[in-house]
Order: structure tokens, then C-alpha cells, then sequence
């Protein structure tokens, strides 16, 4: 039987408050198992842990999670939803409450700088941008 990887994410003793947080924030979310040091959980389909590890690591940019969007509405949801205590970076990043790094981008980006008629237009524009607007990198 193939086993698949998932992340393990290691906060100092807020695991379940966490947990709660994102499957708030995402859909199809559940909580898979819990006990006093770790809580498996499920976000849209993707499995994690969320473990009770104590202060000795924090969060930072070398780790993010990068959620595609279709449209700007979803951008606007998860930039809204996921910043909010948290930290607006550049380029469709940004920290939450908890300090995890999230990348809120739209789901054709690739496309865009793929295409050599968009791709300088569209780098330009992200740049200068924290959220995505669909619209300005599509110029």
C-alpha cells in the first residue's frame, strides 16, 4: 500500500485553536483525530498534523502553502480570511495569526508567465501588488 507525505505543522501549544481556525476558513475541512499533543485534520482534501511541540520552532517564509484560486472572489476570501490577524506580504503572500505563510494565487498564474505576450506585463504587475487582482495581472 502506497503511503503519501503530509506536513506536519509544529506550534507551541495552541494546535487545536489552530485546527479549528483553518477548517473554519477552508471547505470540505474536518478533524480527522485529536489527543493532548497532536490533531490530525484534513483541509480540502489535503491531510495534516498539527502537533503541541512547545517553543523551541516557528513558522517562517522557507514553508508555504499555495492555494490556487479560480476566481477573484476566492482570492479575496482566503486573502481576507487568512490575513486577518496575520501579516500581508508581496506577490500573493502572507503570514496568519498563527505565522504560517500562505500564497493566494490566482489558478492560470502560470499560464500567464508562460505566455510570452503576458509574461512581462504580468511579472510587472505582480510586483507591485500584496493580493492578487486578476484583472491588473491580465492587462
Amino acid at each position: 500500500m502506497k503511503k503519501s507525505p503530509y506536513p506536519c505543522l509544529w506550534f507551541n501549544n495552541n494546535a487545536k485553536q489552530a485546527v479549528d481556525y483553518y477548517c473554519a476558513i477552508f471547505p470540505d475541512s474536518q478533524i480527522l483525530s485529536e489527543n493532548h499533543m497532536v490533531v490530525q485534520f484534513r483541509l480540502s482534501g489535503t491531510t495534516f498534523i498539527a502537533l503541541n511541540g512547545g517553543p523551541q520552532f516557528t513558522f517562517n517564509e522557507s514553508i508555504s502553502f499555495v492555494i490556487e484560486c479560480k476566481d477573484q472572489q476566492e482570492i479575496d476570501y482566503y486573502w481576507e480570511s487568512l490575513s486577518k490577524e496575520g501579516e500581508e506580504g508581496r506577490c500573493g503572500w502572507l503570514k496568519d495569526k498563527y505565522g504560517v505563510s500562505w500564497q493566494i494565487i490566482p489558478e492560470h498564474l502560470g499560464a500567464l508567465f508562460n505566455n510570452p505576450q503576458t509574461a512581462q506585463y504580468a511579472g510587472n504587475a505582480m510586483m507591485n501588488m500584496k493580493k492578487f487582482i486578476i484583472k491588473d495581472l491580465e492587462k
